[in-house]
């Protein structure tokens, strides 16, 4: 995971959050290998603010992923931010068995699944993501 960790750290300079001033980059891994960033866009409407996970996860669907590994979220904070709801719900659905690894500027990590994220995801066919 170090160069999703690598990849995520360098988007994070393209993070627009003049609002929150809350800078996050996520990269993730396709069951390819290919990797994708996000970042994320604030708007002044903040509900219409996209995640940078989610941005990562839309580039990957995007172009042609059809499941994703591995999501690596970055935030240059000295404690690590694991993804927010929203996000949690569109890894359990295209990343239903991904390692999930939110780390920041200091040592600690969180390294979990997405099966852990959200059990009992919403799901239109019902089954457990």
């Amino acid at each position: 995971m170090e160069d999703l960790k690598r990849r995520a750290r360098e988007a994070l300079q393209n993070s627009y959050a003049p609002y929150s001033g809350f800078r996050v980059a996520a990269a993730v891994r396709d069951e390819r290998g290919k990797v994708y960033t996000g970042v994320n866009v604030e708007n002044g409407s903040y509900g219409l603010t996209q995640c940078a996970e989610r941005s990562a996860i839309c580039t990957a669907i995007g172009e042609g992923a059809t499941e994703i590994h591995e999501v690596v979220v970055y935030t240059p904070t000295s404690e690590p931010s694991t993804p927010c709801g929203a996000c949690r719900q569109v890894i359990s659905e295209f990343a239903r068995n991904a390692t999930v690894l939110s780390f920041c500027d200091s040592e600690s990590e969180v390294l979990t699944n997405s099966a852990d994220l959200i059990p009992k995801a919403f799901s239109l066919n019902g089954n457990k993501s």
